[in-house]
């Protein structure tokens, strides 16, 4: 063996501590944060990275081989050669593809009156050709002009999220000059093709301006539409849905703004819908001189409210805030609109008339449990509703549905080219009480000749009010068919049952979240389906929080637990006002500067203040380096005060991917081989074969 490999890497500790409302913080691994971040250039915070990562490779190599063919497996469940359905829009039909081993999709188009023989097919941008010769690729936004002769794009090659747009002519296949930096978010045509819109990221990775580039014109001539004070705002932009309108939105996580600029004459002055008030959250649309208004003003379920154009902060209700019904949104349509939402936690979809509000079609769906929602639906006048539709035992599939006659037609079904049958699998919505007695929503997948108390996956989230949807995997089917149950704790802090359900797992409500998850397990255990210490838990960014927090709560309940770029030193994160996240999250999780309770009560829970000496299950955490939303010294000082305080001998594997950010690698199947040695860690550390 190499003796460098003989031991896990061991951080050094550099005493450093800060003091707020009297209470001294000690951080020995602070060190980890290059002072010279976004840049990382430290040789010995890469130097302690490194040797994380080959203490990886180092206790992965014998796993390999199964990580290999795990990978096979997993990739021979997706269809390689794929395409999207074609969706008008305009002229043109617009569909992607996937060519045979392409980690990359192609974007395609042809003339609506054109036969489908391939000869007037247009390849108007190509994600594989972008992306050659780059460790990660992500494309972030892609804008037809209005008149369709030219494709605004924006991309990222490095995981740091600061995109760069370009414009290319359609008709000779030519790149403009025009070439706009360090953008984040969407590109609006507006001025008949002449400008375009965009939000630049600033030095903190916030969006506070919505800028005007002129085509043509050198970027020092880019006009400044709007720009927000705010440090916890985030500005952003779009088009109305009858693209009159360019709507400039700025917000924070419990607050709205919204401004209204003519598309036609971006440099008119703006028409603001409401000012904002604390805790209120709106979003609008418009159709002719009316406005619709998404708004928790009433209920925090969510009413639909309208308002004259000329008059637009004087709304009257179109449908009522309710207990029952959660309204997450909205979309107009020339004769019509669509309102979607939950009850009790399934998804719902409503076609509706301006001419008769009592009119309601709610659009109906086979299972019990399932995920739900309108598809690409890029034209006002539309009478066939693009749908999308899924469980977690039935694949996506892409249907339309008439609005006129309700008819149905299935466009398309994943297909798993390995095969798979839907009839070994049952999937059931369980509800099991926390502590306090409420009653979380567990959504739970298996084959139907599973034994009882064998291994579970278990998932959880529960933050920033994001369900999590009760959709199809195929990678999951590698532990479904290895004898685990698939769970999805829908705990609070996400918006699954509603607003409230969200309110009650954040700010002094936090915990709530860590002990719906824990009681969750217990009560799998309790009805037979699994035992303690045979559970494999895993979470992402405010996920990887909730791994933190149960695992110092409750270390014995679990077999192996992966941690995915963790969000765990929420203290020291919150107390840095520089940070790129920070301000615009003090309303998800308080503001420690300024309020001690809310200091003592993220001491009380941040993974890393409360990593003690104890036992801890076997762990695989990961990271990227360019991550802007969880920097990767998070998981890095959290690692090492694990490998300090734990008492035991159970594996605990870090790995930084050096090239990638907080979605980890790009391409489809090199994200799909992280989680090949995700599934193959909690295989080994379980003690499951196959």
């Amino acid at each position: 063996m190499n003796e460098s490999l003989a031991q896990p890497p061991v951080a050094a500790k550099k005493p450093f501590s800060v003091t707020h409302h009297g209470i001294t913080v000690t951080d020995d691994y602070a060190w980890l944060r290059d002072p010279g971040y976004p840049e990382v250039t430290d040789p010995a915070v890469l130097g302690h990275l490194k040797a994380e990562n080959a203490w990886f490779e180092h206790r992965m190599a014998g796993q390999q081989g199964r990580v290999d063919a795990l990978f096979t497996e997993m990739r021979a469940r997706i269809k390689e050669a794929d395409t999207s359905v074609p969706q008008k829009d305009g002229d043109y039909l617009y569909w992607i593809e996937f060519e045979q081993g392409a980690e990359y999709k192609k974007w395609w188009r042809r003339p609506v009156a054109a036969k489908n023989d391939g000869g007037a097919d247009q390849l108007i941008l190509d994600e594989g050709e972008l992306a050659a010769g780059k460790e990660y690729f992500r494309l972030e936004a892609l804008s037809i002009s209005m008149d369709g002769s030219r494709l605004a794009y924006s991309f990222d090659d490095t995981g740091s999220e600061r995109f760069t747009a370009r414009i290319k002519d359609l008709a000779s296949g030519a790149l403009l000059a025009d070439e706009i930096a360090g953008t984040l978010g969407s590109l609006v045509w507006v001025a008949g093709d002449k400008g375009l819109i965009y939000t630049p990221a600033n030095e903190q990775w916030r969006t506070d301006k919505v800028c005007l580039h002129w085509l043509g014109q050198p970027n020092v001539g880019d006009i400044t539409l709007y720009v927000e004070h705010d440090e916890g705002f985030r500005v952003s932009a779009g088009l109305s849905a009858n693209e009159a309108w360019l709507i400039l939105s700025a917000g924070d996580h419990e607050t709205s703004e919204i401004r209204l600029v003519p598309a036609a004459d971006p440099l008119a002055q703006p028409l603001l819908v409401r000012p904002r008030q604390t805790g209120l959250e709106y979003d609008v649309d418009l159709r002719e001189q009316t406005l619709f208004i998404h708004t928790n003003d009433t209920h925090e379920n969510f009413r639909l409210a309208t308002a004259p154009l000329a008059d637009p902060g004087t709304w009257t209700t179109l449908i009522a805030g309710s207990d029952d019904f959660y309204l997450t949104g909205f979309d107009l349509f020339r004769d019509f609109y669509v309102i979607e939402g939950r009850v009790r936690g399934l998804d719902r979809i409503e076609v509706r008339y301006y001419d008769n509000p009592a009119r309601i079609e709610p659009i109906q769906f086979p299972e019990a449990s399932f995920s739900a929602g309108l598809g690409d639906n890029p034209e006002w006048a539309m009478d066939v509703l693009r749908l999308s539709y899924e469980s977690m035992v039935s694949p996506a599939s892409v249907i339309d549905y008439d609005v006129a006659s309700h008819a149905m037609t299935m466009l398309k079904v994943q297909e798993v080219p390995s095969g798979y049958d839907a009839s070994l699998y049952v999937t059931e919505r369980l509800e099991i009480a926390a502590r306090d007695g409420t009653l979380i929503p567990v959504s739970v997948m298996q084959r139907r000749d599973r034994a009882g108390g064998g291994p579970l996956y278990l998932y959880g989230y529960g933050a920033y009010g994001i369900a999590m949807e009760p959709g199809f995997s195929t990678t999951r089917l590698s532990l479904v068919d290895r004898g685990f149950a698939y769970a999805i704790a829908h705990v609070r802090g996400g918006d699954d049952l509603g607003r409230a359900w969200y309110k009650a797992g954040k700010l002094e409500q936090r915990t709530n979240t860590f002990g719906d998850f824990v009681d969750v397990a217990k009560g799998l255990i309790a009805r037979g389906l699994t035992e303690a210490g045979r559970i494999a838990i895993a979470g992402g960014s405010a996920g990887g929080e909730l791994m933190g927090a149960v695992i110092n709560s409750d270390p014995g309940l679990w077999g192996a637990v992966a941690a995915h770029v963790p969000f765990v030193d929420v203290l020291n994160t919150m107390l840095d006002a520089t940070l790129p996240l920070t301000p615009g999250e003090w309303p998800e999780w308080g503001n420690p500067i300024e309020d001690k309770a809310a200091f003592e009560l993220i001491q009380s829970y941040s993974p890393y203040d409360q990593v003690r000496a104890q036992a801890y299950p076997p762990m695989l955490v990961t990271a990227g380096l360019n991550d802007p939303r969880v920097t990767y010294w998070e998981p890095a000082k959290w690692v090492a005060r694990l490998r300090e305080l734990k008492t035991d001998h159970n594996e605990l594997l870090f790995k930084t991917n050096m090239g990638a950010g907080h979605g980890g690698k790009s391409g489809r199947f090199e994200s799909l081989k992280e989680a090949a040695e995700e599934f193959v860690f909690i295989l080994w550390q379980l003690g499951v074969e196959g």
